[in-house]
């Protein structure tokens, strides 16, 4: 290995995954989980360990950065994961396991005998032979998204402290709670950040590239229905259940839902449903890669809530929208070479680079409308969300290396 100091990643990484860091979509705190804070202020002490200037303000961000020890004038780049894990699945007592030297065997998880992660139903363990895997033990998602992002820019920036022959401009090190809620860079203050570009560190399997994310919108229907006692209900009942249940069987089946769709293709998702005889509300999240088309799904949208709403002349309904994020590629297709860097890190690092697009958002969709123009990079996350959530040892170590890659070239190209 090229930089043969990055021997401790499994046991970094699998430090960090013990800490129960899971956020809660339904709290008004910020962060919305303080269990977050615990790993948090871990990367501070072990930054402040390792020599580098690090500060965590009361939102619970963490900024670090490493000045630059080139003689040029060179930009700032960030690079950015966050600690938290996602609702989903529980990140309690996260007992993470290092299968060494990967042979190709079904990986059986020890406290849930039915969880079985195999090469048949990922494949990317098919080139993982002679590689570490880290899975968890069959009880609680792995958390390697995005622990894995953590743990690749601590092994990076470390280095970089460690070996000051490699010359780079300023790097920013930005660590963020509550992404998986779609709160990540709420209270983010650009000022303290202060980089002109950057990246997450927080993609998939090795090689994965993506400057194109989904642009997304929330939608929520409230339903106010008629109540009267049922036993003298009749022409009088509009029952909101009834009315929400009938607007979901209306949805499209054959186009339009996250279970029928891939690629470019958006989506309209109902997500959580509460309802009581006089009143419902339904959520929905509203995805594609164009952002027109968010407003032409809304339509679809309503129309269906119109056109059910006929039949009960005696309810009413609301229709509210709100912006989430949107598509980081409106942003980036004006800084090419943002991405342009990272392809050519992977390339030197003998990587393949696979530049893609994410069905999904990350901190950098809003990053990027923020002013920091910000693509996502691998950090070895697989089955993410989920009991079968593993993540190879030499994946991260890779994606540490196209980090400092990427600094050794901002520098040498300058």
């Amino acid at each position: 290995m090229f930089f043969k100091e990055l021997i401790n990643t499994a046991d970094r990484f699998i430090r960090y995954a013990r800490i129960d860091t899971q956020s809660d979509p339904a709290s008004m705190d910020y962060p919305s989980t303080k269990k977050q804070l615990d790993l948090l202020k871990l990367l501070c002490d072990e930054l402040k360990e390792a020599g580098i200037d690090v500060e965590m303000d009361s939102y619970g961000y963490v900024y670090a950065l490493l000045p630059s020890n080139s003689e040029k004038k060179l930009p700032t780049i960030c690079f950015c994961a966050h600690v938290d894990t996602a609702p989903d699945c529980s990140g309690t007592n996260v007992k993470p396991i290092l299968h060494r030297n990967y042979a190709g065997q079904n990986l059986v998880l020890p406290d849930d005998l039915s969880i079985v992660i195999s090469p048949e139903a990922y494949p990317a363990l098919k080139n993982k032979f002679g590689e570490n895997i880290i899975t968890a033990s069959g009880l609680t998602l792995l958390g390697a998204d995005d622990k894995a992002g953590v743990t690749a820019i601590m092994e990076a920036a470390i280095y970089l402290k460690n070996h000051p022959e490699i010359k780079h401009g300023p790097i920013r090190i930005l660590f963020t709670p509550d992404e998986e809620i779609g709160k990540g860079v709420a209270n983010l203050n650009m000022n303290t950040l202060n980089a002109d570009f950057g990246y997450t560190l927080d993609g998939g399997p090795l090689g994965d590239l993506e400057d194109e994310t989904f642009s997304a919108d929330a939608v929520n229907i409230t339903i106010e229905g008629v109540s009267v006692h049922p036993g003298y209900a009749k022409g009088k009942m509009e029952n909101a259940i009834k009315i929400a249940s009938e607007i979901i069987a209306a949805l499209p089946k054959d186009k339009l839902a996250p279970e029928v769709t891939e690629g470019r293709q958006g989506f309209v998702h109902p997500v959580k449903i509460e309802a009581e005889l006089e009143k419902a509300k339904i959520y929905f999240i509203i995805r594609d890669f164009e952002t027109a088309k968010l407003k032409e799904h809304e339509e679809t949208l309503e129309q269906i809530v119109k056109q059910i709403m006929i039949n009960y002349p005696a309810s009413n309904y609301t229709f509210s929208v709100s912006e989430q994020y949107r598509n980081m590629k409106e942003v980036l297709i004006n800084h090419p070479e943002v991405a342009h860097y990272a392809e050519l890190a992977m390339i030197e690092a003998g990587i393949t680079p696979n530049k893609g697009l994410i069905r999904g958002g990350t901190d950098g969709s809003k990053l990027s409308f923020m002013g920091l123009p910000c693509p996502n990079l691998f950090a070895g996350e697989h089955a993410i969300h989920s009991k079968k959530e593993w993540v190879s040892e030499q994946d991260m170590q890779k994606a540490a290396e196209v980090i400092i890659r990427i600094c050794q070239l901002c520098e040498r190209n300058a």
